[in-house]
């Protein structure tokens, strides 16, 4: 007798990530699992666009953190070129401003890696079936960050310049306004974010995702 909730036809999974030893465990665990089946690989945004149009896998696991093109440009561009693509996130990062930028994005679903063992069967069957699945300690701090005041665009852009270790002075010129009013827009940041220094407030904004780490050189 047939297991109703296996479907007839396997969903075809493409998995990108660049790390080589997550494509092959999840790959791995994808293959071992009844009705599912690994139909490609990607390390980056640009290969998983190109590999998306030759094999349109039913849902792709994308990473966010990634050389040449990132995955929430990829998401970006694979569901303007196939609007009904199934595209869930699996990354490292829990922030809710992140999290809710790949959602926003058209994304499916949001797990993180180190629930991948308990959570990643059931969250690819949920959106493949075209519901969300986001994971839990993600949901709950998207929830949370409602409560607050959101920082505006230019109080994100001010606090991105400070995490790049400009002063004041120096984010006053960057952005052609007055040294007083990039200081009143720090005291907003800080109540906002409830952080006791500029410091604390950078490590409050990499973590939730509002600002980006630099590239490392």
């Amino acid at each position: 007798m047939l297991d109703p909730m296996i479907p007839a036809d396997p969903i075809r999974i493409m998995v990108v990530d660049d790390h080589p030893m997550i494509r092959e465990g999840v790959g791995s665990m994808v293959g071992s699992e009844p009705g599912m089946k690994l139909a490609a690989e990607a390390s980056d945004g640009v290969e998983a666009i190109e590999l998306f149009r030759t094999c349109r896998p039913d849902v792709t696991l994308m990473d966010l953190e990634m050389p040449n093109m990132d995955g929430l440009s990829a998401i970006t561009t694979i569901l303007a070129e196939f609007p009904s693509a199934r595209i869930l996130v699996l990354t490292t990062f829990r922030g809710d401003a992140r999290a809710l930028r790949a959602l926003q994005a058209g994304a499916g679903g949001y797990i993180l890696k180190n629930r991948i063992r308990k959570e990643l069967m059931d969250a690819i069957r949920q959106v493949h079936a075209g519901r969300k699945y986001v994971d839990a300690e993600v949901a709950a701090q998207i929830c949370e960050s409602f409560t607050h005041d959101r920082l505006s665009p230019r109080e994100v852009a001010v606090l991105q310049h400070v995490a790049e270790g400009a002063s004041n002075k120096v984010v006053a010129t960057a952005m052609k306004l007055s040294e007083e009013t990039i200081k009143s827009h720090m005291k907003s940041v800080l109540t906002k974010l409830n952080a006791n220094d500029r410091t604390h407030a950078v490590v409050i904004a990499l973590d939730r995702g509002i600002i980006e780490r630099l590239p490392q050189r």
